[in-house]
């Protein structure tokens, strides 16, 4: 057969293939992105389930004067290829490759930039606004979102708005019952309803006209009883009466593998000058049999796909086994995740909450083994938050273990319902930091800076595995308001855990090693930091620093910040956080606040004002100068040649 996505060079030639021609491209599509992502990692089972809404879609638009906005970005891998990026997309999600998510530097044809679920609906309202207002009233605005990013909240927020504006936009429902993980509630299950019974697939007219003709004599007493009855009996069994009642046309359930039923169904609903929802059924990892014959399981394991996983590399010849091999170090998600369980054994009360993230964030471990202390909202962070808080209410300790990237959805929840109110909620927040190849939509770059500033709250962040079960067990006895745990992705440093976890006295920081001149003072993954830059001050420019953990940002140990500045001459703060309200600018405000400052410097170091690209740490990190050799040269800069040290 002829491969005819290698003369796809961009929308434009999708349109002279018949159906036959744009199922095949479809297929060529997802056999490309097995290939591919197969061989380099990156997410996989949700784009493997888009490919014929993308062909479908990219064949019946004019992009970009046509928007096409795919929500999450996940499934938008089938949308990079079809725009024109088909030959890098093995270089998505490395270092200066193609973004991980839609990226508008990167593409007229990526409308906007995704990363954070439930957003496309809205953002589909406002521009197609925009375009009635404006030169393009003829545009076309199609929205994509998952039945899992349909739970967020702010999704509702826009399905009201755009059946209240009447705004002529398309939104394609991409229903295959799974986010990251299997979805959770309510509307979970009423689209499982919808999906799985053919007895549903009919509209709101004929629902009613079956259920005035059923026998016996009910279809007359139905009819007798009023239209409120009818209403509620037709919109249990009819499946678009929830999207209808808001003022949204329903067009559904659609085969989402059949490109030609797809395009006969969106290709009406863009004519159709009202607001539709297009609900399309599909299978996460469709085309590759580990995820699609691996149920739910598999569906969640193949959501990303590691390096190497599907097609395995020609084996490097082996080296001689040593003796022994180091076991790699623990995983700070993994470490919490059993510490977690070990506090909810230890505590009735212990409660944890994730919100469609389970396995990211480590609760995968309390679901298994005390799943009666587990909830998982969806992807509603907002309501996870305020979940916690009733909980709280109630003499309960919750654990609302979120990344810090997702936390900041809950913000107004933190302020006003967990703040002012001084709950004991824990906010555990994985991802701190810089996370490699997702990008700057998921690094955790902002907590420490949009924490730091709320009364009552207390921060801390371990410098190891070690100190993030103390500091748990610590944040689960804390009984005078909320407590946010910060700890970053990845290994931790090789430490053994303890047998048995300790309190640690609230607000209270640690020297490590005594030195002079110099005072490192680490928070969190910065402790490894300045003490790798402390070894080599020591060993290049014969400059022995002392090196302190902070071990919280707030509130601060004054005592011995105070006895740094008294004993130093500079001090230097290390956090990955940015340095705009993060820790080092609580450090340089209570030492200035008090005039501690006296002839004492201060070098902040941490992640600059701006936002941080994809890659492997290790690369962003050396981008950004938070490495051991960028520290101590800065430090060895400003010890030996002190009047440019803060040019």
């Amino acid at each position: 057969m002829t491969k005819l996505l290698s003369e796809v060079n961009g929308p434009e030639d999708l349109k002279g293939l018949d159906d036959d021609q744009l199922a095949q491209v479809a297929q060529e599509v997802r056999e490309l992105i097995i290939d591919t992502i197969g061989e380099i990692g990156g997410h996989f089972g949700a784009n493997l389930g888009a490919c014929e809404i993308a062909v479908a879609l990219h064949s019946l638009l004019e992009s970009p004067r046509d928007k096409v906005l795919w929500d999450v970005g996940h499934q938008a891998y089938p949308h990079k290829v079809l725009t024109g990026r088909r030959d890098e997309l093995d270089t998505i999600r490395k270092y200066g490759g193609l973004a991980p998510f839609c990226a508008m530097h990167e593409s007229e044809h990526d409308i906007m930039g995704a990363g954070h679920a439930s957003t496309s609906v809205s953002y589909a309202v406002g521009i197609k606004e925009a375009m009635r207002r404006g030169s393009s009233p003829d545009g076309k605005v199609v929205a994509v979102i998952g039945d899992g990013a349909l739970t967020g909240g702010v999704s509702f927020e826009a399905l009201l708005n755009a059946g209240g504006l009447d705004m002529p936009i398309v939104i394609v429902v991409n229903d295959n019952g799974m986010s990251i993980a299997p979805n959770v509630g309510a509307l979970s299950r009423y689209f499982n309803r919808m999906r799985l019974n053919p007895k549903l697939y009919h509209a709101r007219e004929d629902a009613e006209e079956t259920l005035t003709r059923l026998p016996a004599g009910i279809g007359k007493r139905i009819e007798r009883l009023g239209p409120i009855l009818k209403e509620s009996l037709k919109a249990y069994w009819a499946p678009g009466l929830f999207f209808e009642e808001l003022d949204l046309a329903y067009v559904g359930v659609i085969d989402g593998h059949d490109v030609k039923a797809l395009r006969q169904a969106i290709g009406e609903a863009l004519e159709a000058d009202r607001p539709v929802v297009v609900h399309c059924k599909t299978v996460k990892g469709k085309g590759f049999v580990p995820a699609e014959e691996g149920g739910l399981e598999g569906m969640e394991k193949w959501h990303a796909a590691k390096p190497g996983s599907v097609f395995k590399r020609a084996a490097a010849p082996k080296k001689a086994a040593k003796a022994t091999m180091a076991a790699p170090p623990r995983q700070y998600t993994q470490v919490f995740g059993e510490a977690l369980v070990a506090e909810a054994r230890r505590d009735d009360r212990v409660v944890g909450i994730t919100a469609a993230m389970n396995s990211g964030t480590g609760l995968n471990i309390l679901q298994k083994e005390v799943p009666e202390r587990y909830y998982d909202v969806g992807i509603a962070e907002q309501h996870a938050v305020l979940f916690a808080a009733g909980l709280a209410l109630e003499g309960a300790k919750p654990v609302a273990a979120i990344y810090s990237t997702f936390l900041q959805r809950g913000y107004d929840q933190i302020v006003h319902d967990v703040c002012l109110q001084s709950l004991n909620v824990v906010f555990a927040m994985d991802r701190a930091g810089l996370v490699g190849d997702d990008g700057p939509t998921h690094h955790g770059a902002f907590d420490v800076s949009y924490l730091r500033c709320l009364p009552n709250m207390v921060l801390l962040a371990p410098r190891d595995e070690a100190m993030l079960v103390h500091m748990l067990h610590t944040a689960l006895l804390h009984d005078d308001g909320p407590i946010a745990l910060r700890y970053p992705r990845g290994e931790g440093e090789g430490v053994a855990l303890p047998r048995r976890p300790e309190a640690i006295e609230i607000g209270r920081g640690e020297v490590l090693s005594e030195g002079e001149r110099v005072a490192l003072l680490g928070y969190g993954y910065g402790v490894a930091v300045a003490r790798g830059a402390a070894g080599l001050l020591a060993a290049e420019h014969g400059v022995e620093p002392t090196v302190a953990d902070a071990r919280f940002a707030k509130p601060l140990d004054t005592e011995l910040l105070e006895r740094l500045a008294a004993d130093h001459e500079l001090i230097v703060t290390v956090e990955e956080n940015v340095l705009a309200g993060g820790f080092g600018s609580g450090v340089l405000e209570h030492l200035g606040d008090h005039d501690l400052l006296g002839s004492t410097r201060v070098l902040r170091i941490g992640l600059p004002d701006r936002y941080v690209t994809h890659g492997k740490p290790a690369l962003l990190r050396e981008e950004v100068g938070l490495t051991p050799e960028a520290v101590a040269a800065r430090v060895a800069q400003a010890v030996l040649e002190p009047t440019g040290a803060f040019a």
